[in-house]
């Protein structure tokens, strides 16, 4: 029994390390030391034996820390840390080091000798995996024995191994220099990553870490790759393949013949087709031979497989979300191209081919079109050409505008303005979707018409706009809120377009507006300035603003100036914009569109009609519930109200005509010994001198307090858009549940795919799409700190805790 209680323990001397790229960093010593351990095994017995084989004995003190271990074979790896013996005089040996290390991961301390420090993690301590140690013992304390050395060798799970306990532990003296990959990507830098490199286990258990059976089988030859390549992911241990085709898979561990005798077999059994394992020599008996943050085996379609769920339960989840992920449950850390194409995957699987889903468009058309009648969808394609020649059996998609009469219907009930903008998609082509927005009276946001284009130039926006203003917007009077793209103001000004004033006037997103002022006028100070001077509601605050503006920097203003007032300032647009000030974009794509950007397009425009169909529902019975108890407007113009009879003060109406619609109000301080200004009342105009009742359509406080003077309803003076009955109108026609796509009308015409030309680069990370303006700019005086310990001073490549090698924690 004595000898079945003996445990080797293999310790590298580390002769030489190289830099390596994505396989890591590799120990050249091919004579491991071989240390015998026994649960009588006692601490300083191991030290001695470390140092008597390295013939360092009294010139050497022993820090180890834990590795890694296989419990099929029986033999932990251990990473010993050789540090110089202190004389008496406080002097050191400084000859050259040596260090024994095994292959790995990240590591954390196991045992220390008395004389060097240990170190006290922060949180409470979990068991070591080949290791036993009490780490909430006192710093420099001893662990005399390694009792529960032979439990944790003989299988029992590693508790704790990937925890945050290891992503607490200081690492100086165990990491090498920094492993880059051949993109130069610190895929070593980021302890998650190599916190949990060997041994991790995730959620469900032991996921991976079984031994395959001979007989096992699996449905297809996907499954059975899926699974070989996350046995040796969790195993930590590398495999080559022998042979593959459609019936037979054999795959080879890397040190096959060199020790290890691991091996599978896979065939296709053609009557059931299904796979089984035919063969399987294991488990492994090598050990690994270098230290890395990637995997091989952890290729795209392994992580697509394990993010499949986040995908499907949010398609706008962050590529940098599930890199995490997939880090924290495999423990290696892939690259961020891996990871988006492996997102790419899944969304094809979830929700179509990014290809094919072009060729659905011409079906989508006509199968929308019969669910409901009157709905709008234009498709257009450019033509393909083949050494030449037109190839008509193809057709390019270009552009495609779609709507549906719910949303014609629903605009005549909404403010008579429209704020349109575009929005880049995220998917395997490039692409901008532009969108048209609306308001109710109760202040929601609703798109009231799409189209897919392919990028925002003079040509797509007139493409967008004049069947915008054809099948939706026919309303005279009409404001066009957008930004000062060069492609809309073409479009917007267009003789034919039937965007020019009287029949339509254009509005600036003040959002965007001060955005360009910011690229010329550095300081948040003047841009706030700007802002407010067109929020203002009063030619007077205008020019207060103004002024203040003016002694800031005199060529702001003229940066001001050059833009017509009635372009960008409220108190000069006539009431046109009901208080709205940008277009509304993110709001609406956030709350009512989240997510299918990243999708395919068939599947991003069956995605609005379900969307809105939903948002039908729960906006039209929210407003019939409060028809219902009896309220006469909306929700938001109560609240409005109620502000405004909150902050009545103290007020001298004064009469100036036999109407009662003339008046004066002179606000007073509640004592009545100071004025506070006098405004002109028209109940008949709707107008104030404080702005607000011509700006936003509803009485202002001066206005409710002429109505109580004279003894008459506000409610006479409220634009009929705040009424709760027109918001109702709005989502009172429903969606029609969508037909089966088996009983669309079938297409005969050419086959529509994708622009190769918008394809995304294929190689490298993807390049953001993102329009960058001041505000994603950092503040050139903040200091640059550190991307892994967030301290000031130095990079990630230099952070002292990587352990470089002028670092030496615990000395």
């Amino acid at each position: 029994m004595a000898s079945e209680e003996s445990f080797g323990v293999l310790v590298h001397h580390r002769g030489s390390i190289k830099r390596k790229t994505r396989s890591g960093v590799k120990f050249t010593d091919k004579d491991p030391l071989c240390i015998v351990v026994k649960p009588t095994t006692s601490y300083d017995d191991l030290v001695r034996s470390v140092l008597m084989k390295l013939g360092l004995e009294g010139a050497k003190r022993v820090m180890f820390l834990c590795r890694r271990q296989f419990p099929e074979v029986r033999t932990p790896e251990l990473l010993a840390k050789l540090v110089d013996v202190v004389s008496s005089s406080g002097g050191s040996n400084r000859n050259a080091t040596t260090e024994a290390a095994a292959a790995g991961s990240s590591s954390r301390p196991a045992v220390a000798s008395s004389s060097v420090p240990v170190y006290e993690p922060a949180v409470e301590a979990v068991a070591s995996p080949s290791f036993a140690v009490d780490l909430n013992d006192g710093v420099g304390d001893v662990v005399g024995s390694v009792d529960i050395l032979p439990n944790a060798l003989q299988g029992v799970p590693p508790v704790g191994v990937g925890d945050g306990v290891l992503g607490d532990v200081e690492e100086d003296d165990v990491e090498p220099d920094m492993i880059e990959d051949d993109s130069g990507d610190e895929v070593g830098a980021t302890e998650a990553a190599l916190v949990v490199g060997f041994g991790a286990r995730d959620a469900e258990g032991t996921a991976g870490l079984t031994e395959f059976q001979v007989g096992q089988q699996f449905q297809d030859k996907d499954e059975a790759l899926l699974s070989v390549k996350t046995y040796s992911i969790r195993r930590g241990v590398q495999y080559k393949v022998v042979e593959s085709d459609h019936r037979r898979y054999v795959g080879k561990c890397s040190e096959f013949g060199n020790g290890c005798t691991w091996l599978i077999r896979l065939s296709l059994r053609k009557r059931k087709g299904i796979w089984e394992v035919k063969r399987y020599n294991g488990p492994h008996t090598c050990l690994a031979t270098s230290i890395s943050s990637d995997h091989r085996s952890l290729d795209y379609h392994v992580i697509s497989a394990f993010v499949m769920p986040m995908v499907r339960a949010d398609a706008s989840v962050s590529i940098k979300v599930l890199l995490n992920a997939t880090a924290a449950h495999f423990g290696f850390r892939p690259t961020y191209r891996r990871v988006w194409m492996a997102k790419q995957k899944a969304i094809a699987l979830v929700y179509g081919d990014w290809d094919e889903s072009y060729n659905e468009l011409p079906r989508w058309v006509l199968g929308v079109q019969m669910t409901m009648p009157g709905t709008v969808a234009i498709l257009r394609t450019s033509p393909v050409r083949v050494s030449g020649q037109v190839d008509e059996s193809q057709a390019f998609f270009h552009r495609l505008f779609w709507t549906f009469p719910p949303l014609i219907q629903a605009f005549r009930h909404c403010k008579p303005l429209v704020s349109i903008d575009g929005t880049h998609l995220y998917g395997k082509y490039g692409g901008t979707l532009l969108i048209a927005i609306a308001q109710d009276g109760n202040s929601n946001i609703l798109p009231v018409a799409f189209a897919l284009v392919e990028g925002e130039n003079a040509e797509s926006w007139s493409f967008f706009l004049s069947h915008l203003r054809q099948h939706v917007t026919p309303q005279p009077g009409l404001l066009v809120i957008s930004d000062r793209h060069n492609g809309i103001k073409a479009a917007l000004e267009a003789p034919d377009g039937g965007w020019l004033p009287p029949s339509a006037y254009r509005a600036f997103c003040i959002r965007h507006v001060a955005a360009n002022f910011a690229l010329t006028f550095k300081g948040k100070d003047a841009r706030r300035l700007l802002v407010n001077a067109a929020y203002a509601k009063t030619e007077v605050e205008f020019d207060y603003w103004f002024d203040i503006l003016r002694s800031e920097d005199p060529a702001m203003c003229e940066w001001a100036n050059r833009i017509d007032y009635s372009l960008w300032t409220q108190h000069r647009d006539d009431g046109r914009r009901f208080g709205h000030m940008t277009t509304n974009i993110s709001e609406c794509v956030n709350s009512i569109l989240k997510g299918v950007r990243n999708l395919p397009v068939c599947s991003l425009v069956k995605a609005t009609y379900g969307r809105l169909a939903e948002l039908f529902v729960r906006k039209g019975r929210e407003a019939e519930a409060q028809m219902g108890t009896g309220q006469q407007f909306s929700q938001y113009l109560v609240k409005c109200i109620e502000a405004n009879l909150k902050n009545s003060r103290c007020f001298t109406v004064t009469l100036y005509d036999r109407d009662n619609s003339e008046f004066t109000v002179a606000e007073t301080t509640p004592t009545g010994s100071f004025s506070l200004g006098t405004y002109r009342v028209s109940l008949a105009s709707r107008t104030c001198d404080c702005g607000y009742f011509q700006a936003l359509h509803f009485p202002c406080q001066h206005a409710l307090a002429c109505c109580a003077y004279s003894r008459v309803t506000w409610s006479s003076y409220v634009h009929s858009v705040y009424q709760i009955s027109s918001v109702f109108r709005v989502y009172q026609m429903g969606f029609t549940p969508p037909i089966p796509e088996g009983f669309w009308p079938p297409y005969n015409g050419p086959t529509v795919i994708p622009d190769p030309a918008k394809r995304r680069a294929r190689e490298g990370r993807p390049r953001s799409t993102r329009i960058r303006t001041n505000m994603d700019e950092a503040d050139p005086n903040r200091p640059k700190r550190c991307g892994l310990c967030r301290q000031p001073g130095h990079t990630r490549r230099s952070c002292p805790q990587l352990g470089g090698p002028s670092h030496t924690g615990g000395q």
